[in-house]
């Protein structure tokens, strides 16, 4: 006998009492609920194996841990301060200071393809970034409407087409291959981007359409201003990290680097000046934050780092607590900065577990790597554009790592084949670019770059 489900004052069902019955009648649950449980399942199931068979005596493991930990720590002290966070502020004045129809006009799915590529491609090229660092740029324009071929081109070009890493490869590994790495990175960003943009061209041409209907935003500040704007913020991110040459010949690159701190001390204080003139910042809040860098610039002046975060603080601090235009231009490095960094340091911390850093051993045994990338195979130029396209490079480090490699008897073609798919990608940087542009956009750019990277070290490797 069924029981009852009927309302004690009305007589009525009750709602819900039909799914119950199959509950207390002990029928199983339906295929739907079993689907719903069954992914979380396997990821408890998975982690507790993990875990249970954790190998904590190995040797290699242990160095796999440490060196994990160490690239992250290297990353954080060398990049997140000096490269991720101007790159923040940046591309959060992208997204409160440049206007829509703008991007739109000039790297929207409907511009000219030849301005939106040469553009993309050149703006990337100037900044010389690590594929890290260009991700908050890339997010700022792609948010902004630009079209996906170019976003994508500036995506491949800021860490690829690096002048000095170009120099040096060519110094370094051979004039042969520094001049192949210039030509296979500078086409590759054109190239890829107009790819991505025929793989996706319905999906383009609508975006193009709906930007036909948008309004035209009001034009609250000079052309010129934003440029100068833009200019400032530049500097100062790539003097920040401007690196030393090892070539004794490299005078000029080297004499920079010794005054970099004066140069984007420079860039810092007519930033202020802007920001006083045209943000309506308060002239004593700019004072008291200039005399706190000045102060610990004095104190240490072998730690410039220690000044360079004070004043990363405190430009934070003046935009976030004026309000206005600044406010808005804070919350918007700080949406790009909570949504990047994660990625990032997990990512790092992955290829450091994975692949160690220079020096030191991962759990895939560099060994491994040295026999499988000799010659000029498919496996071989396949493997390198891979392993390269996963491992995190910072700006020029992949120098020295091939350097090491073609002496243990790497082949020139994978080695150009690394050189072409490793600046431009890394584990972290395709956990951020997912998150912007979605996985199976993600999935095509990464495989357009090892393929491209594959077929271009093949046809190296066969003439030198």
């Amino acid at each position: 006998m069924k029981a009852s489900c009927a309302c004690s004052t009305t007589g009525q069902p009750l709602q819900g009492c039909a799914d119950a019955a199959p509950e207390e009648a002990g029928e199983a649950p339906s295929l739907v609920e079993w689907r719903s449980i069954a992914k979380p399942l396997l990821a408890i199931v998975a982690a507790f194996l993990v875990f249970y068979f954790l190998p904590i005596e190995s040797a290699r493991l242990q160095e796999a841990v440490i060196s994990s930990l160490a690239l992250t720590r290297w990353y954080a002290r060398e990049h997140v301060l000096l490269c991720l966070v101007p790159a923040f502020f940046i591309a959060g004045a992208i997204a409160t200071f440049v206007s829509q129809a703008a991007v739109m006009k000039y790297l929207g799915a409907g511009a000219r393809k030849v301005l939106a590529y040469g553009v993309s491609s050149v703006s990337g090229s100037i900044l010389a970034v690590c594929s890290c660092t260009v991700l908050p740029l890339f997010a700022g324009i792609w948010k902004r409407g630009a079209g996906l071929g170019p976003a994508i081109a500036f995506l491949y070009s800021g860490p690829a087409i690096n002048v000095l890493a170009i120099v040096m490869t060519a110094r370094v590994l051979g004039l042969e291959l520094g001049i192949a790495r210039a030509v296979g990175a500078i086409s590759f960003s054109v190239v890829i981007g107009f790819i991505m943009y025929l793989i996706y061209r319905k999906e383009e041409t609508q975006k193009a359409q709906a930007a036909l209907h948008l309004p035209e935003a009001p034009v609250t500040r000079p052309l010129w201003q934003n440029a100068v704007q833009f200019a400032l913020l530049t500097a100062v991110l790539i003097f920040a990290t401007w690196s030393r040459s090892e070539e004794a010949s490299d005078v000029l690159w080297n004499a920079v680097y010794a005054v970099k701190w004066w140069l984007a001390g420079i860039a810092a204080v007519g930033l202020g000046a802007i920001l006083v003139a045209w943000f309506r910042v308060k002239a004593a809040k700019l004072a008291l934050a200039a005399a706190v860098v000045v102060a610990l610039a004095l104190l240490f002046p072998g730690s410039p780092l220690a000044a360079f975060s004070a004043a990363i603080v405190a430009f934070g601090w003046i935009l976030a607590s004026t309000r206005g235009e600044t406010q808005s231009w804070f919350l918007s490095s700080w949406d790009f900065a909570k949504q990047i960094t994660p990625l990032l340091l997990g990512g790092v911390l992955v290829a450091g577990l994975l692949l160690g850093q220079p020096g030191t051993e991962g759990i895939i045994p560099s060994a491994w790597v040295e026999r499988l990338v000799g010659g000029n195979s498919l496996g071989a130029n396949l493997f390198s554009a891979v392993v390269g396209a996963f491992m995190y490079f910072a700006t020029l480090t992949e120098v020295p790592i091939l350097q090491g490699l073609i002496a243990a008897g790497m082949g020139k073609g994978p080695a150009l084949a690394l050189l072409l798919s490793g600046p431009a990608l890394s584990l972290p940087n395709m956990l951020v670019i997912r998150s912007v542009i979605g996985t199976q956009k993600t999935v095509v750019y990464c495989s357009l770059v090892v393929i491209l990277s594959t077929a271009c070290g093949m046809v190296f490797g066969a003439f030198f």
